[in-house]
């Protein structure tokens, strides 16, 4: 990975880190020899639990990222010298709380433009998402959270352009893999920890998926925070697009005794072929296939179980939370 040149032994600020995404780019950074700092407005290690051993031992510092103060005392106190944000609130949180989840969604990541401007932090990586060009005149799904993200991938153009803070913005599509428990389109990770616990469990859509694997999306976003990048950029991370039709099909080839089954309409994004942009700007290779994807998370929950990690709870846990 390039990581480890580029960023080995100095420190990287990862905002909401205690979701999937960030979990994995903690411990990818950590493996490359970076110095993750995580910034959250939780202490929750769950899901670092979930997928690696020494998780109290990461640098945590818990904050709000719409305190503008807090932020840059962390930043300077740790000396960062990049920045991965993934700090949001998804789409049906962003319905249930406008006010709040705008806050956070929009005023955090002005924060962290501005904190880019004011540190002089030119390695910059930010998560927007598939729900980005769902926006406008197309039959897809426009959701508040989608606004969102055009809002900040407009104003990271405009920070380019007026202060010349390099950015490239990553739009994935549905992030499946260990750790993905909350969201609209977490089902298919939940069916699979169903699987492995033997437990019932109904996908609640059909229809073609863009898939990205969580460790595909995480060295991504470290990739694109290992140096300066001219330019305010942003990328369509599709992964590896397939039915969910296929997905079941691979998820019985794992799981012959899996209780698993799926219904309803499609989802209401798109899920278009990956373009290789991204990837050959950083010099990656092609995102997993779904079915090497699927055995990784298989791998990855038995590791999880050995080190004493309760699944059956786990899946319980996230159903609640979910339904």
């Amino acid at each position: 990975m390039t990581t480890r040149s580029e960023l080995e032994g100095r420190a990287c600020l990862v905002t909401g880190a205690a979701g999937c995404i960030g979990a994995w780019v903690v411990k990818q950074l950590r493996e490359a020899g970076a110095i993750p700092v995580v910034f959250d407005l939780t202490e929750n290690r769950e899901r670092l639990h979930l997928i690696m051993d020494g998780a109290d031992a990461v640098i945590w510092e818990c904050g709000d990222i719409t305190d503008f103060d807090r932020l840059t005392e962390v930043a300077e106190r740790h000396n960062i010298a990049a920045i991965i944000h993934l700090a949001a609130l998804q789409v049906p949180f962003c319905k249930a709380n406008p006010v709040g989840s705008t806050q956070i969604n929009v005023m955090g990541s002005i924060h962290i433009l501005e904190l880019a401007r004011q540190q002089g932090i030119t390695r910059l990586s930010y998560a927007s998402s598939v729900a980005a060009p769902a926006m406008g005149e197309n039959d897809w799904l426009e959701t508040l959270y989608g606004a969102h993200k055009i809002c900040g991938e407009q104003m990271a153009k405009v920070y380019w352009q007026d202060w010349g803070i390099p950015s490239i913005g990553i739009r994935p599509a549905i992030i499946y893999g260990p750790g993905r428990d909350q969201g609209m389109s977490a089902a298919p990770t939940i069916a699979l920890l169903a699987a492995e616990v033997e437990a019932p469990y109904t996908i609640p859509f059909s229809g073609d998926v863009g898939f990205v694997y969580v460790e595909d999306a995480a060295e991504r976003f470290i990739a694109a925070a290992c140096r300066s990048y001219e330019g305010a950029h942003v990328f369509d991370l599709n992964g590896t697009p397939a039915s969910v039709t296929t997905m079941m099909t691979l998820l019985d080839e794992y799981y012959p005794e899996a209780k698993v089954d799926f219904e309803g309409d499609a989802m209401p994004f798109p899920a278009d072929p990956n373009s290789g942009d991204l990837e050959r700007l950083l010099g990656l290779n092609n995102c997993l296939p779904l079915s090497q994807g699927i055995r990784k998370t298989q791998a990855c929950f038995r590791e999880a179980k050995v080190r004493g990690v309760d699944l059956e709870s786990l899946f319980h846990q996230t159903v609640s939370k979910t339904s």
